[in-house]
């Protein structure tokens, strides 16, 4: 398998990890942006950074044309808010490797039962219209993606018009930056039950739990009703997607993000939707990655390999 577009960090002379243990003899390759263009800067071995294929990790050199992460402003940060620190992101500190592996990645199983989408997969293979409309928070709008085809539902719906070509797939994306439960109640009729979709992808939690949101219970109660609602006034299917945990670091999470992602398995299992535990599948990168290797705000919005983790989650679907 060969793994395209993993980020990474260089912080000093540390190492930075792969997430997987390059194959022997792996072409790795590392540049300056997640797809390549005029402007990417293509690193080189040896000049660059070093590579040690035993560890799986990559070095920065002196004179390195690499960006150093201890000039982040929230390098060094302990229980930050970012609200004090003006250009806070990771965005200009990111390289992405590309390399082959021999390791498998065991991708967590969605669950979706024959009738959760079923309505949905008769219409894609009879070449019907398909409305899908992506619900949630800035993570599912898409904020800070380097492109629009990049985010994640988008790269899943193109996923699914390639294997369905004779059917007519439209995404809209009905998702707002800052959003929890509590605005997903309070906005349903305008951006959810106004369009009248077939399918609505529901991905809620990060802002839910910060401190001070929306304690658990409620999450639960203000989710199951969302989708509820949905099924009843449009009768359009349902998939509910978890979350990933946000820097450790930072001061306003309540960093209680596993329990959240249970309970959007539990929403899903008692409304009859599809579930996909991105929790799940961030973990397996995470473990041996930092979060700032893929933290595009270095807070909570995942960059464009964070959302290829997103979309490979939903790609398992048996859709």
């Amino acid at each position: 398998m060969r793994l395209i577009g993993e980020s990474l960090v260089f912080i000093g002379a540390e190492p930075s990890p792969l997430a997987l243990l390059p194959a022997p003899n792996a072409d790795l390759r590392l540049r300056s942006t997640y797809e390549p263009g005029p402007t990417t800067i293509h690193y080189s071995e040896g000049r660059d950074y070093q590579f040690d294929a035993a560890t799986g990790t990559l070095t920065s050199l002196p004179g390195s044309r690499l960006p150093d992460f201890r000039t982040n402003v929230l390098y060094g940060q302990e229980d930050f808010d970012h609200t004090a620190f003006p250009g806070y992101g990771n965005l200009p500190f990111f390289a992405y490797a590309d390399y082959s592996t021999d390791a498998a990645i065991n991708w967590p199983k969605p669950i979706a039962n024959e009738k959760s989408l079923s309505a949905t997969r008769a219409k894609l293979s009879a070449g019907e219209p398909l409305k899908m409309v992506a619900y949630g928070d800035s993570i599912t709008y898409g904020g800070e993606t380097s492109a629009p085809h990049l985010v994640f539902w988008q790269r899943w719906a193109d996923k699914l018009q390639i294997k369905y070509p004779r059917a007519t797939i439209q995404i809209v994306n009905a998702a707002t930056g800052g959003d929890c439960t509590t605005q997903g109640l309070e906005r349903l009729d305008e951006k959810i039950l106004s369009h009248q979709p077939d399918l609505v992808l529901v991905g809620f939690g990060m802002n839910d739990h910060n401190r001070d949101c929306v304690p658990l219970l409620r999450f639960k109660t203000q989710l199951a009703e969302i989708v509820t609602r949905i099924h009843e006034q449009t009768g359009a299917e349902t998939l509910l997607f978890s979350t990933f945990p946000p820097n450790p670091k930072w001061r306003h999470g309540s960093h209680q993000m596993a329990a959240y992602a249970q309970t959007t398995a539990q929403v899903a299992a008692s409304t009859g939707s599809a579930f996909v535990d991105v929790y799940a599948a961030w973990s397996l990168f995470a473990a041996r990655k930092r979060p700032e290797d893929m933290l595009a705000n270095n807070i909570n919005h995942p960059n464009d390999f964070g959302h290829w983790i997103y979309y490979q989650a939903l790609a398992e679907l048996a859709v």
